[in-house]
């Protein structure tokens, strides 16, 4: 099984990201956090020393709304070596402002930016060999709409990120079945107690935040998927999550449903949103 010494993720700060970091460093590899927020990039650097002291951590700025600093955040990793990369970041309910290419902030962050890190590492740095995508059970939450492509219209907050991860895991599923020198993986976490619960109301907010956590599986278990996913091959239409109803138990490795005809639709806009940004 390839080995990989060197990881980048993005979203390191954040509740899974922080904890994929902390096993990651137990596991012996290097890692370069993918951030916006250089404070808490060095504050996570800090605390991932305290278990590791030899680990080699280094710090990329990346804000993923702004297509000049992803850009800059490309050429850094292909740089720094990276052999693997995890593309951990994702906005949930967040006021809907329009950013790169004129799409809104969550379907830029959560495709558009890290697509573009994902494709421009496989294309032109020489030590990347893995890439695992972060999707979600939210992707089955309708289907690519080429007359709003990032559910700019609807309003529930479910249905945009939702969306935006489907776009992600089809575009990457099309994308790495065209270029077989690096590999993609891709997994997610079913659901766990994560910053995502607060964009339910705040009257309701507790009795969910208190019901996820008892019943559901709790982040240091939630990022096993990706763990494995770091170490497993999945194939075109392939991901690894929970076992059971894709919520509750060990990571496995199983089929996802995927509408070829959709897919190559996104694949087009995946391929035309790439080059725009390159010209």
């Amino acid at each position: 099984m390839e080995t990989y010494k060197t990881v980048a993720i993005t979203g390191s700060t954040g509740g899974l990201g922080q904890r994929i970091c902390a096993r990651l460093i137990e596991k012996g590899c290097d890692l370069i956090l993918v951030d916006r927020n250089l404070k808490k990039s060095t504050a996570l650097a800090d605390a991932l020393k305290k278990i590791e002291p030899k680990a080699q951590i280094r710090l990329v700025t990346c804000d993923l709304t702004d297509v000049e600093s992803v850009k800059a955040a490309a050429k850094s990793l292909c740089e720094m070596g990276a052999e693997a990369l995890i593309l951990n970041s994702g906005i949930y309910n967040v006021p809907l402002e329009k950013c790169c290419q004129g799409y809104n902030n969550v379907f830029t962050v959560n495709f558009i930016s890290q697509y573009y890190l994902a494709r421009y590492l496989s294309e032109n740095s020489q030590s990347l060999k893995k890439v695992i995508a972060m999707s979600s059970i939210a992707h089955r939450y309708g289907t690519f709409d080429e007359t709003d492509v990032d559910y700019s219209t609807r309003k529930k907050a479910s249905l945009i990120y939702g969306n935006s991860k489907r776009v992600l895991t089809f575009a990457l599923y099309e994308f790495f079945a065209r270029r077989k020198a690096v590999k993609l993986c891709v997994a997610h976490p079913g659901v766990t107690l994560t910053n995502m619960t607060n964009h339910y109301p705040k009257l309701i907010n507790p009795i969910v935040k208190l019901g996820i956590k008892l019943i559901f599986p709790k982040p240091e278990k939630a990022i096993e998927s990706v763990i494995m996913a770091l170490d497993s091959e999945c194939g075109y239409g392939e991901w690894i999550g929970p076992k059971i109803f894709d919520v509750w138990g060990a990571p496995v490795l199983s089929k996802i449903k995927v509408n070829k005809e959709e897919a190559e639709k996104i694949a087009a806009l995946a391929d035309s949103v790439y080059a725009s940004i390159n010209e």
